[in-house]
């Protein structure tokens, strides 16, 4: 797991200031690798805590404890999740949708809720709030 320090204060207000963020970030992966991006946002959507999952040409570890841990930690109002696709397919996998709803719920549980999670492939990019999956 690597930490990636953010500018402070960035702010994560939206699909395209996440999208335009973590865009930035998949620059310095290897494209052939999937990665996953948490950012952990409080109350006036401000990065107080963001990390990076890496994981192989199949997929990315969702460490589903330790992102929750992260947000009890770090007081987490919300949670933005990013990852890349080496397919080239931007569509979410069954697995993508079932690791984010049971975030969702573990989330829910400190009054956190998942705001969005991209997934990028390439230069597209979808977003799950914006098909209705969050």
């Amino acid at each position: 797991m690597r930490y990636q320090r953010a500018e402070l204060p960035l702010k994560l207000d939206g699909l395209a200031a996440a999208r335009e963020f973590f865009a930035g970030c998949m620059v310095d992966v290897d494209p052939t690798r999937e990665n996953l991006w948490v950012a952990h946002v409080d109350d006036q959507s401000r990065c107080v805590h963001l990390s990076r999952h890496a994981g192989d040409e199949t997929g990315a570890d969702f460490p589903l404890r330790t992102i929750i841990a992260d947000a009890a930690e770090h007081g987490s109002v919300g949670i933005v999740l990013a990852h890349n696709h080496p397919s080239g397919d931007p569509r979410p996998s069954d697995s993508d949708c079932r690791s984010t709803r049971r975030l969702a719920t573990a989330a829910e549980a400190l009054d956190c809720t998942v705001l969005d999670h991209l997934v990028f492939a390439g230069t597209e990019c979808t977003s799950f709030r914006r098909m209705g999956l969050l």
